[in-house]
């Protein structure tokens, strides 16, 4: 064998055993997109699962955090300060999120039932992909507003701790109750009933 042969074949050799950087950068972001799904997994279930019910912030109302972002539904943004006068239900879910599928009856039933005593229920889709979203709104057969956070820029100003949370908000913009996990697990669906109509006077 010659020099110049023996040195193909010894980087033949080495090729075979060094993987491109490419294909290891591929590699890296495919495990990172399945930790944070795995761990955002962990996170629903273990909201999902929790028989909090309604939390209230030491039995005090608190101001409502601001909220003004794109809809899915129409056209242009809606903010929740143009919603002062309304008792406002604001529902942070994800297309993806098992509970959020379950609870999504329960909100329009909630919306259609009491829409014309002044409430307004707010959808807040986070993390999620638009398309994946309005499909979802498609499914459930969804007409109340719902409002697109890509990013989930809005849940750590809100408080809110994972998948579905729910907010009441009075007609004054104050929140009087924060209800952790799907809305049909445990007595939640009750307590936020019972939410509800203390804040429409009713």
């Amino acid at each position: 064998m010659t020099w110049r042969s023996a040195r193909r074949s010894s980087s033949s050799r080495r090729s075979s055993r060094v993987v491109p950087l490419r294909n290891l950068k591929h590699t890296a972001q495919a495990v990172s997109v399945v930790v944070v799904l795995v761990l955002g997994g962990i996170l629903v279930w273990r909201v999902a699962t929790r028989e909090g019910g309604v939390q209230i912030h030491g039995g005090k109302s608190v101001a409502a955090p601001s909220l003004s972002l794109p809809r899915l539904d129409a056209p242009g943004t809606l903010s929740l300060a143009s919603l002062r006068g309304k008792v406002v239900a604001v529902n942070f879910w994800a297309s993806w999120c098992g509970p959020c599928r379950d609870e999504a009856p329960l909100l329009e039933r909630t919306w259609t039932g009491n829409r014309a005593k002044g409430l307004i229920v707010v959808g807040v889709d986070a993390n999620d992909y638009s398309g994946d979203a309005r499909r979802f709104m498609r499914i459930h057969g969804l007409t109340y507003p719902i409002l697109h956070d890509a990013h989930g820029s809005t849940l750590g100003h809100w408080g809110v701790p994972g998948l579905p949370t729910t907010f009441v908000v009075s007609r004054t913009g104050r929140v009087v109750a924060k209800v952790v996990g799907g809305l049909r697990v445990g007595d939640n669906a009750e307590a936020f009933k019972r939410e509800i109509a203390a804040a429409l006077g009713t």
